[in-house]
């Protein structure tokens, strides 16, 4: 038995010494892999940049774990990380030009216009810019259209047949497992809850997608008209004859793009530009080699960046969380040395109480400085909640924003329990001693009381925008209802303030504050690998064992268990195509 308990030990001893060398070692490697990903090279003359969008673009880019150990491909880029590039190229010398290439691409339209942007901008110092895709998806289309010169592969394709919102309904499927989802909510617009309750989309929800989806539309093709040099109402015909299967010769004569060719085509063409002989080498950075480590100090303001970036509170790895958000904002708003603030805000929404505090949080802030918000893809529901009370706000045309409306939703599983061959009763001291349940139906005076509650949550947001955008109520509540605008909507309907992206909000703040010798400084600070694996190495496991396959279904799972009772967040998981 002695000698049993000793080989135990012994064996516990080394297991732990074992995982402590591993888990050193580990660290060593990580830290090496960083400091490989982070090496530049340098910039030589007669230089080009090469973007190329292929993955999932982010507001944001952050360093991780999967994107340095896996060889796939369909990863992300950071938007902040593309701009900086393109406006450190513009400056540079040594750089002529930009290529742009592209593949399988996800991103929203709002970002991508930023991207078009800035290479107009950059286009203004006398710099080429070149594109080149065998399968140009309809955003990247949008985004390579701003080129002086548009290649497609012979055998390529483009994609420009319109723009789609689609959804899912759910209320058969959970009938037929004996699940109910009681829906209490606010807005004739605000449509969440109607996968849940119904089998097709309400007339409201069609009609204020239908105006969405147009708007969206309207504006990548008139930026495209002008970029072509294609007449509107021609490039709308095009896309409803399938552009994607129309052969590569016709997107030729309807001058959608300038040459069809290949590769090594487009690398003579480059050479051409650059004065090099064929034999020469083109000399390429890339985004990375260009990035600041430091933004330049020394100035006496900073003009600070805050990003509000996914779901409020939705109980996953990502997201805003209210708590921490509506510190960074205090603390900024008690900085001396911090001129203005820019919130730069790409959120659905989420939490209702949490978007709260994060209003209060933004109006500290505003009580003793300029602040402005810059809108992503989406500022939308809870999104546009913090945004409401910012001196200035800017959207892209292709923004979502409004969804001005709260909801609240509480299954029902009595039917399934029953299908099971579970029953439940309860014995209760009180009225709502045991409410809300999610294994009985609401009673009518719960229903009542939760319906009260919505209202009040409701006429709260309403209020909050009101005020913030000095819109009479009445006024304020008829373009609410839960309904969705694009940006250039918004625009009309005094939501926002101006068309523009991230710099135009900055250039704005800093003029408010009456500053011009600023540096920008960026909240929360990024975090480098070791750092977030230091602070909770889970995450390092999550990824090597999810990676992007079950991120979704993963986050959702997580949302469900740990969500607010009241929600103001867009209809459906949208997705503007």
């Amino acid at each position: 038995m002695k000698q049993f308990v000793k080989n135990v030990l012994a064996t516990v001893v080394g297991l732990a010494l074992f995982s402590f060398l591993i888990s050193f070692l580990g660290l060593i490697v990580l830290g090496s892999l960083a400091a490989m990903s982070g090496s530049k090279n340098p910039v030589l003359p007669n230089s080009i940049l090469s973007i190329r969008l292929e993955g999932t673009l982010v507001d944001r880019s952050q360093e991780d774990i999967w994107t340095l150990l896996s060889s796939d491909e369909s990863l992300t880029i950071g938007l902040d990380d593309i701009l900086q590039s393109i406006e450190e190229a513009k400056k540079n010398d040594d750089i002529k030009g930009i290529y742009l290439s592209t593949g399988l691409f996800e991103g929203g339209y709002a970002s991508v216009a930023e991207i078009r942007r800035a290479l107009l901008s950059f286009k203004e110092t006398g710099k080429f810019v070149v594109a080149y895709s065998g399968a140009y998806t309809q955003k990247c289309y949008y985004l390579a259209s701003v080129a002086d010169k548009v290649f497609l592969n012979p055998e390529g394709v483009i994609d420009l047949n319109g723009v789609s919102s689609s959804s899912l309904f759910y209320k058969n499927l959970l009938q037929n497992i004996g699940l109910d989802m009681q829906v209490i909510k606010v807005g004739t617009y605000k449509s969440f809850s109607e996968q849940y309750t119904n089998t097709e989309m309400s007339p409201a929800n069609r009609e204020q997608l239908q105006v969405l989806t147009s708007s969206i539309w309207s504006s990548i093709l008139t930026e495209i008209s002008e970029s072509r040099g294609i007449p509107f109402d021609s490039l709308d015909a095009m896309a409803s004859s399938f552009v994607s299967f129309q052969p590569q010769e016709q997107c030729l004569k309807w001058k959608l793009v300038d040459e069809l060719s290949y590769y090594d085509e487009v690398l003579s063409y480059l050479r051409q530009q650059l004065g090099l002989d064929a034999s020469e080498e083109i000399s390429v950075v890339e985004p990375n080699d260009l990035l600041r480590d430091d933004l330049a100090m020394g100035t006496e303001k900073e003009v600070a960046v805050v990003y509000a970036i996914g779901e409020i509170d939705n109980g996953t790895m990502e997201g805003i969380n209210s708590s921490e958000l509506s510190k960074t904002l205090r603390e900024l708003a008690a900085n001396d040395e911090v001129a203005a603030v820019v919130l730069r805000v790409s959120s659905p929404g989420g939490s209702a109480y949490g978007s709260e505090q994060i209003w209060r949080a933004v109006e500290l802030v505003k009580a003793r400085k300029p602040v402005v918000v810059s809108m992503g893809d989406y500022a939308a529901s809870g999104g546009y909640y913090l945004s409401c009370g910012a001196h200035r706000i800017f959207a892209e045309s292709t923004t979502v924003t409004g969804s001005i409306g709260i909801f609240c939703v509480i299954p029902n599983a009595e039917g399934l329990m029953k299908k099971v061959g579970v029953d439940y009763e309860s014995v209760n001291t009180n009225p709502f001693a045991d409410a809300p349940n999610l294994l009985r139906p609401l009673s009518d005076s719960e229903r009542r009381i939760m319906q009260e509650y919505v209202n009040k949550g409701y006429h709260l947001f309403v209020s909050r925008c009101a005020d913030g955008r000095n819109i009479p109520y009445d006024d304020l509540e008829k373009i609410a209802q839960g309904r969705v605008w694009s940006g250039v909507s918004a625009l009309q309907l005094n939501l926002v303030d101006q068309i523009g992206g991230l710099d135009d909000a900055i250039a704005s703040a800093a003029a408010l504050a009456n500053v011009s010798d600023y540096e920008v400084t960026e909240y929360p600070e990024k975090k480098t690998l070791l750092e977030t694996l230091q602070e909770k190495p889970s995450l390092g496991m999550d990824k090597l064992f999810f990676g992007t396959t079950l991120k979704k279904e993963r986050d959702m799972l997580e949302r469900i268990r740990k969500i607010d009772r009241m929600q103001a967040i867009l209809p459906y998981e949208l997705e503007i195509q």
